[in-house]
């Protein structure tokens, strides 16, 4: 038996439209994020802090750690469609320092009619938890015809 996803597959099109979106992403692509993994309602997205990023305390500047997060949002909650950021707020638990390797696990809390509640935790690569960011979308109304 053939698993292999076919076209109407909700996986399939989760991670087609979420990959479009970031296909055009220019900001997030520039920074040398990359995709690690998208289903429906959820994604990881992953980043290597570079000397740039890294303000005068020598630790990661939040605008960085933010924007990844931010990222991974964006992924998870396109899967359902055009959609975009409400509102979003970061808690920073930890300071990530240069060659950190940070990954953001975004996950769907609920949705609600057009709009979205989502959850996503920064981690560096062994573990410690970066940052908690929590991302409110509203998904974009298409046009019919």
């Amino acid at each position: 038996m053939d698993s292999s996803p076919t076209p109407d597959d909700p996986l399939l099109q989760a991670r087609r439209t979420a990959e479009a979106m970031f296909d055009d992403d220019r900001a997030s692509r520039a920074l040398g994020i990359t995709v690690a993994s998208i289903a429906p309602g959820r994604a990881t997205a992953r980043m290597r802090v570079t000397a740039a990023m890294v303000n005068g305390h020598a630790i990661a500047h939040g605008g960085y750690i933010f924007l990844l997060a931010d990222t991974a949002f964006a992924l998870a909650c396109n899967t359902h469609g055009v959609t975009v950021a409400g509102a979003a707020e970061i808690v920073f638990v930890q300071p990530a320092r240069e060659r950190d390797d940070l990954i953001a696990e975004a996950v769907e809390r609920v949705r609600f009619g057009r709009n979205g509640l989502y959850d996503v935790t920064v981690r560096r690569g062994d573990g410690a938890v970066i940052a908690e960011f929590r991302g409110h979308s509203r998904q974009l109304q298409t046009r019919q015809g």
